[in-house]
């Protein structure tokens, strides 16, 4: 009867321990927060691309001279923005989105080669 109660108690755990991996979840930390992600290869992939086009448009701008978003930001709050809600970049210029010392919303674009301020709205 012992050898049954084990054998039994065995195959459960077994159970159990082959189930954990299945139910197991990929967490991503990143700009965006952490957010759960599918176990989709496919959706994976598509996250390291974009990842990678984003380190090769911040290479490119490091390999040209040109500012860098840090850069872009520091630039920004010298022209009066204290909270930032997001970098943008564009083709020629980078966008800094976010809040001036008041509270109001504060947009300052800045071109990505000479550092030069475009225009504060």
């Amino acid at each position: 009867m012992m050898t049954l109660s084990k054998t039994a108690g065995m195959i459960a755990m077994a159970a159990a321990l082959l189930a954990t991996p299945a139910m197991a979840q990929t967490l991503s930390i990143g700009p965006d927060g952490v957010r759960v992600m599918e176990n989709n290869p496919r959706l994976e992939r598509d996250e390291i691309r974009r990842d990678d086009r984003r380190n090769d448009l911040r290479r490119e701008d490091a390999r040209r001279g040109g500012v860098s978003e840090r850069e872009a930001v520091r630039i920004a709050r010298g022209e009066g923005l204290r909270e930032l809600d997001d970098v943008r970049v564009m083709r020629n210029s980078y966008r800094v989105v976010g809040l001036d010392r008041r509270g109001d919303d504060i947009r300052v674009d800045i071109d990505r080669r000479s550092g030069a301020v475009l225009g504060v709205r």
